[in-house]
């Protein structure tokens, strides 16, 4: 095996790592994600998410791509933090990237995002967080629609919740039902 094969195999196993799930020793580690404390200092309850919830959006996991609840949701509504219900993303500015992941145009709002440099993975990706929450919700590249800005915002499933169009009323969104209109 030469110096390239093993550099492949080595990125093969991180990478298979990060899509696939952390260790079960991570996962278990005493009141771990029980809160979240925010730069703010505000400090968000974690008990109501599952295992790869947290792992998604506590530890800036990665859930398997075609394999997630949203990838292919074609519903109108809109994509809501997972563990505050802070809009982020609205059905009007998906679109089908390929990837296997939810992928967007732009957040409902700029100020409900906030970037960050992520050097994982041997690679420069600019990492996005729920600026309510600072949870990790996936992110964003420069390959999306031209026509659209040219932004991917390839989202993880397991950061957000979905409101249906016909929910957000009863839900404490209809402020939101103006993007549908």
């Amino acid at each position: 095996m030469n110096k390239c094969d093993i550099k492949i195999l080595i990125l093969s196993v991180i990478i298979g790592a990060t899509l696939v799930g952390a260790s079960a020793a991570a996962l278990s580690q005493p009141n771990e994600g029980s809160m979240v404390k925010t730069e703010m200092k505000k400090e968000f309850s974690t008990d109501h998410l599952t295992d790869l919830q947290k792992r998604v959006t506590l530890k800036g996991g990665t859930e398997p791509p075609f394999k997630n609840e949203y990838w292919d949701n074609k519903a109108e509504g809109i994509y809501v933090d997972i563990i505050d219900g802070t809009p982020l993303f609205s059905s009007t500015t998906k679109y089908e990237s390929g990837t296997g992941w939810p992928s967007f145009t732009a957040p409902i709002n700029d100020s409900a995002v906030t970037e960050h440099e992520d050097n994982g993975l041997f690679m420069k990706r600019t990492e996005i967080k729920s600026a309510s929450t600072d949870s990790h919700l996936g992110h964003v590249f420069n390959d999306g629609p031209k026509d659209q800005g040219g932004l991917r915002y390839c989202m993880n499933s397991a950061s957000m919740k979905f409101i249906p169009k016909a929910d957000l009323e009863s839900e404490g969104y209809g402020d939101y039902l103006k993007l549908f209109n």
